[in-house]
This record gives structure tokens, sequence and C-alpha cells, in this order.
């Protein structure tokens, strides 16, 4: 298994509200990594090692600083994921309607901010009426039945939200799900809902264990998931798992008009619902609802960590629709966390694929809400600071639900009178390597790259990953081994293993573990992936900082060969803007229009005439030697920024003549407007390109493997299908959010920023500089009145 804190949680040390933009890019790419390594312990192993409260947090903490800085979100964002690839073991279901999460509320803001959000987005009046039905929200694992003419047929978890497991014979086994349902039924019906294990079902089931010498499970959760995967039926069948069912996937015909109505459908075809559930119309009822249910929980037959609130009317959260990762028109109500008082022991360093130092407290065993913890995350050495917590240290620890807590605070009145401050290794513990924390980072990293012993390991385990090349029987336990024994330093190593083994020079069969037929096992799945594996699984599992599986699905499809990929992004290393330029672009008061004129004014030979009327001239006096060039529109206020970040004339003009040397060219424009890349990962990308060992590997890779283009959008019926659409102005029929979501549903691309590949610009009233750049490049300019003949009203 992955180290437990492979990447550093994000820090709290700093409100988002003071975080400059470095500090807040840094932070957001520390939250993805952590948050999608969580998803994984938590979607796939059924071995979460966070606490719910602490995970929420880290989640919350990632959308407020998206919801400050809205050009940083980034592609693999935790906003625009649900869960984890499946596990193996299983055969894999692709959901005809995605199974998505949900948003979180922890405060009675949070939440009337969510009904002041759904009023918003549809236009309406702050009284207009909206009903929500309100129901506990039950701590288990979601499912997905699909029923064709009434029977049975598909059985599938809910895995990354897009595809699943397989668990169709297991679930035939739990008594609550009926097989066949009575007439009427539409030809297509699926069903989503729980699969749980109720309280005194879990406990008599862990006092058999526990008289059978066998471990016990952790709560009813990991009881209910663990039950549910099983490859043995037989096994699932004796385990007590029940099933409530709350929702619709794919229906073929409508069934009902409300949520309240489907809840009733469900009921007459025999589900059993989550109860109590109320029809509620507004924040104090919703309010009143999840503190009623509060003070019942204790009394209810089966675990629940909050409430969910959905909007009543299905036509309403037709026009709401989605985010990425979840629906506009329900959230999730969490209680808050249980906390006990425990000794940090030690303080541990673990160093992950990216070379990030991430401590962990080592803690006296505590008993939580009934899980015993030993471990918690420390976040980084800000976090570390900003708490101050020293080794001795009594400390306050919370969990909400599974198993490693978070640390809230120091108990300072028993702090030992000897204790330390903690102070930041300056090197590797694994490598010796030097450890630096650059200017706006959060994390420490080992700057032993790939020399790193503990790097090397993690991004061949993050190459092998499932999200990745996932080969059946090279898991992160075998990986280690193999590195160890120096049979797989590389990821190209991992392919020619078998010629290696063939030759003698790698002996395999008579190792531990290691018969004739799991040698065989292993090639024929390395050899699967050898012939014929998706481009944006090989992108991903490069591990390339900011490059999710997001980023990877878009780089792909937009540049659909491997060769053509590799190739592009070696030119866009070659076209990346260098720092003049990247510096202009930054001072405050100068805008884009200014920008562009002061490089267009230095790109022509001519105007050095006048800059030699001025040799050397301190800027002392911007308006009147600056404006006195005659670059149109720079106004006084941006002359004056200038003037203070140049000094000089001739300082200021070198800058420019090297702005305009090292402008960005096409490719690397191509690569920043690729949808969901953007500048800070499309940086990460071409830089990783000019390191000439990383486009050894890449090389190596594309002669081993037969690497499937990617496939272009499915147009469907839809004029828009795969088009790039960029929204400006303000519309009038209908939100700039509802006009996003209704164009990503048509199978269209939104983007932030005009480009030579945008295929259409939406211009409401008082569109500004895109519609100017639309007009520069030959984009299709729509008013939003063609737009909605387009796509059909």
């Amino acid at each position: 298994m992955m180290d437990l804190f492979d990447t550093p949680p994000t820090p709290r040390s700093v409100a988002v509200e003071a975080l400059t933009l470095e500090q807040a890019q840094a932070e957001l790419a520390a939250l993805a990594a952590e948050i999608a390594h969580h998803d994984t312990l938590y979607h796939q192993q059924d071995q979460p090692a966070v606490s719910d409260a602490e995970y929420d947090a880290l989640v919350r903490r990632n959308n407020s600083i998206e919801a400050r800085f809205p050009e940083l979100r980034r592609v693999d964002s935790p906003s625009l994921k649900v869960g984890a690839a499946p596990a193996a073991g299983f055969g894999k279901v692709r959901h005809a309607v995605p199974m998505l999460s949900l948003g979180n509320a922890f405060s009675p803001e949070d939440l009337a901010e969510f009904v002041a959000r759904v009023r918003r987005f549809l236009g309406l009046v702050e009284d207009a009426p909206v009903g929500f039905v309100a129901e506990p929200k039950i701590d288990g694992l979601s499912c997905s039945l699909r029923y064709e003419k009434g029977e049975l047929v598909l059985a599938a978890t809910r895995g990354d939200g897009a595809e699943g497991e397989n668990v169709t014979a297991n679930v035939r086994t739990i008594r609550d799900v009926p097989h066949r349902l009575p007439a009427p039924v539409p030809d297509v019906l699926e069903v989503r809902g729980e699969v749980y294990m109720n309280r005194d079902d879990f406990r008599a089931m862990n006092d058999a264990r526990a008289e059978k010498g066998e471990p016990l499970f952790a709560n009813p959760r990991n009881a209910a998931a663990g039950s549910l995967r099983q490859l043995d039926s037989s096994i699932t069948a004796a385990r007590p798992l029940c099933f409530f069912g709350y929702a619709l996937g794919e229906v073929s015909e409508p069934i009902a008009d409300s949520q309240w109505h489907i809840r009733e459908r469900l009921k007459a075809w025999g589900f059993q619902l989550n109860r109590p559930a109320e029809l509620c119309d507004g924040p104090d009822k919703l309010l009143a609802y999840y503190e009623g249910i509060g003070r019942r929980r204790g009394g209810l037959p089966f675990d629940i960590d909050g409430v969910v609130y959905k909007v009543d009317s299905l036509e309403l959260q037709q026009r709401l629709g989605f985010v990425s990762r979840a629906p506009r028109w329900a959230i999730a109500h969490k209680f808050p966390a249980e906390q006990a008082q425990t000794r940090l022991k030690a303080i541990t360093i673990q160093v992950g694929r990216t070379g990030a130092l991430t401590p962990v407290a080592e803690l006296e065993d505590i008993t939580v809400g009934g899980v015993v913890v030993s471990r918690a995350t420390l976040h980084n050495e800000d976090e570390i600071a900003r708490k101050d917590v020293r080794v001795g240290d009594l400390v306050v620890v919370q969990r909400a639900g599974d198993v490693i807590p978070q640390i809230v605070e120091v108990v300072l009145s028993q702090r030992p009178a000897d204790s330390v401050a903690y102070a930041p290794l300056e090197t590797c513990p694994v490598c010796g390597s030097l450890a630096v924390r650059e200017p706006g980072e959060v994390v420490r990293r080992c700057t032993g790259g790939l020399i790193c012993a503990a790097q090397a390991k993690e991004r061949l385990r993050h190459f092998v990953s499932r999200n990745a090349f996932d080969i059946e029987g090279l898991g992160e336990k075998i990986i280690e081994e193999f590195w160890d024994e120096g049979f797989i330093k590389s990821p190209a190593d991992i392919f020619t293993l078998e010629e290696r083994v063939g030759e003698g020079r790698v002996e395999l069969v008579g190792r531990f573990g290691w018969k004739e037929k799991s040698v065989e096992n292993l090639f024929a799945a390395i050899n699967q992936r050898r012939n014929g594996i998706e481009l944006h699984r090989v992108i991903f599992a490069l591990g390339i900082r900011h490059v999710g599986e997001v980023t990877a699905k878009s780089l792909a499809r937009h540049y659909k060969t491997m060769e053509a990929w590799i190739a592009g992004m070696i030119e866009a290393g070659q076209a990346m803007p260098g720092q003049a330029w990247r510096d202009l672009h930054e001072i405050d008061g100068v805008g884009p229009t200014t920008v562009n004129a002061i490089l267009a004014w230095f790109a022509d030979p001519s105007h050095q005439e006048k800059l030699d009327q001025y040799p050397g001239k301190e800027l002392l006096r911007p308006e009147t030697v600056i404006g006195g060039l005659g670059i149109k529109p720079l106004n006084v206020k941006a002359a004056r920024a200038l003037a203070e970040r140049y000094g000089t004339l001739d300082g200021w003009a070198a800058a420019m003549r090297d702005a305009v040397a090292h402008s960005p060219a096409e490719a690397w424009n191509e690569l920043v407007a690729t949808p969901d890349v953007g500048e800070v990962a499309a940086g990460e990308v071409a830089s990783f390109f000019l390191e000439d060992q990383n486009l050894t590997i890449v090389r190596e890779l594309a002669d081993r493997l037969t690497v499937l283009e990617a496939e272009a959008p499915k147009a469907g019926n839809s004029p828009v299908a795969g088009k790039t659409v960029v929204f400006t102005g303000t519309l009038e029929k209908m939100t700039r959010s509802e006009a996003k979501a209704r164009a990503e549903s048509l199978g269209a691309k939104v983007a932030g920023s005009v480009s030579g590949k945008t295929d259409y610009l939406v211009a409401g009233a008082d569109a500004g500089s895109k519609a100017a750049k639309a007009r520069d490049l030959g984009v299709t300019i729509l008013t939003e009145d063609e737009w909605l003949d387009k796509i059909g009203g």
C-alpha cells in the first residue's frame, strides 16, 4: 500500500483571505494530491487513513481557495472528482448516468448559502418557494441496481463515479433487494441507494468473529463495504447486509415529477427507504430537521453521519444540473466530529513521489468513537508551527467516522518542561539530499529526484496504480520488492522484464510467492497493457505534477496520438514564455491590452530612435519619459508602475526586448488553451519534457508500447458536441452558470479564455476584451439568441 501520508495535506496556517496567488496555487496542488490519495484508500481499499472530519476539512479548504481564486482551479481539482477508480477483482461497469458525490455543509450558514445558491442559479427572487426533501445520510456503500423489464440484471458500486465494480452476484444475496419488480415498471430502471449494516447486526457479527479468533471490523461501514466486495458471494450471503433506495439513475421513461414521489414509487416496488424523511420549504425548516434527527441519532438502528437535502422538483433538478463532482440540487449536512486526548510520542517524516517531506504524528493508542488510532498527519512545518506541536505534548484529536484523526490543538497546561520546538529537516531522511522549500510553497521537498529511492519507488508505484497502467499482479509491494532487487528501476524496465527472465538475467520462479503460473500471469498482464493502452493512462502514469486524470484525458483528446503529444510537448517547452515576459504580465496596474501594446512597440526596430532621446534616464517622471514614447494606451498609472518596477529607461528597454524575444510561441499557446490545462499544468508538462532523462523515459515507453489513439468526443445529435465555447458579457435568457452547464451537457467544452482553438464565443451584453480577441482570431461570435437557436433552445 502507498505510504499513509504520501502527499502532504493542506496547511491551515494562513487564512484563505490572506493567501497570496503563489501560496494559493501551491496549496491547491498539495490538496489535489492528498485528497486523491485518500479517495483511493476509502473507495477502493475500504481502508481510510483520515477521519471524515479531516477529509471534509481538506475539501472545504480546497473549495474556499478556488472560490477566492477561480482562475487557479486545477484540472485535477477534488471539486471535479468523485471517489476513486474501481478496484481489481470484479468486472468493470460503465454507469449510464454518472454516480456523483455530494457537496458538504457544516454550519447553518453553509445551509443558508446552499439554498441561496439554488435560487441564484435559477434566477429566483429571494422569497420564491423551493421545496426540499430532507433524509438521513446513511454511512454505507453507494450502489446502483439496474432492472430491465422489472428483472434485476446488474448491480454496481459507485467506483470513480463513471465506472464501478460489477457486484451483481453479491447484491442478489441482500434480503432488502427485490429480484423482480411488480408492474407497472419502466423497461429500464436504475435504482440508486446504499448498502449498509445495522448496528445490532454488526455487533452480533463481530462477536461471532471474536469467538472464532477472526479479525474484527472497525465499524459498520467498513463491514458493509468489505462484505459487498467478497469474490465469493456465499461469504456476502452470510453477512447481514441491508439496502436503502433513495434515487434513480437511467430510466427509460419518467416515473415521477418530484423526489418525494420517487420515494413513494420505490416503496411501492418493495424497496426499503432511509427514514425518517421530511418535505421542507426553507433553511429554517431544514435546520430544524437536522437538529431533530441529530437528537434521535443514537436511537436509530443504523449509523448516519449527517443528513441530505435535495431539491424536490425534478424539473428544477434538471435545470440546476451538475458540476463535475456533485449535483447542484443536493448537499450533505455533516454532524460534528468526536474528540479525545492522547500523547504525541514522536514526529516521523515520509517522502512521497514528488519529493514532498510530510511530518507524521506517532500517537499513544487512543480510542475515539470506538476505534483505536495511533497515527495522524501533521500537515507540514507551517501547520506544526501554527499549533506549536511538540513531541511529548498532550494533544486533542478528533475523528468523525473512520480511522486516523486530525490533531486539533495542544493542551499547553500539560506540556512537559523540557519540550523542544519542532525543527524542520534540512536534508532528506532517505537519500540525504538537500530538502528545500521554494518561495510560495507550503511543502519542503527533497532535491534528490530519481536518485532518491523513496521518490523513485513512489513514481513506479504511481505508474502501475489503478488509474494509470493498472497491471494486475504488479502492485505496490511487488514494485518495492523488484526495485530493491534491481529488477525494475524505470517504467521501461517493466516491459523488458519477460525478455530478461527468458535470457536468465533475472530469476523469478522459486522466489517466495512466485511459481510458474504466477510469473506467467504477470507477463500476460504486462503484455495486455503493452499491446494496447489508452494515451491518457500513459500521460497520467508519468506522475507529472499538476497533471491528474482530467488533465491527462484532455491532453490525450487534444493531441490524439503518443507521437503527436511528445512532439507537441517538446515544442511547447521550447516555446514557453521567458521570465521577462512573465514579469511584465504580473505588474499591478498594467493590463493585458497595455502589455500587448508595449510588446508590439518594442518589437518594431524603428522605435529605437525615440529611446535614444532618453539614454539611461531615470524614470522619476514616468508620465513625461514613458508617455513621450507615444505608446498607446499607456496611461500615467501604468507608466508609474513600470517606473517603479524597472527604475531606468535602459533597464526597462532591455527587459522589454527580452520579453519580446521570449514571448510564448504558438505551441505553448496551444497547450495552455487546451481545455482543463491552463498555465500551471502547462508549465509543469513542458518543463518535464525539457529534462533529458524524462524525455528518454517517454521515448523508451513509446518504442515498447502500442498506445491507442484517443477517441474524439461523440457528437451524438448535438451540433456543439466536441466544440470549445467561451461565454462573455451579461446573458439575459439564463444565468451564466446555467448556460455553461447546458453547453457541457450537450458535449461542448467550456473554456475561460479565447484562443485559436475556440469554436464559438457567445457574447452577451457588455462583452469586452474576449470579443475583441475573438474577432482578431476569426472565432465565430454568436449572440445569446443565436446560441440558443444553435442548441435548440
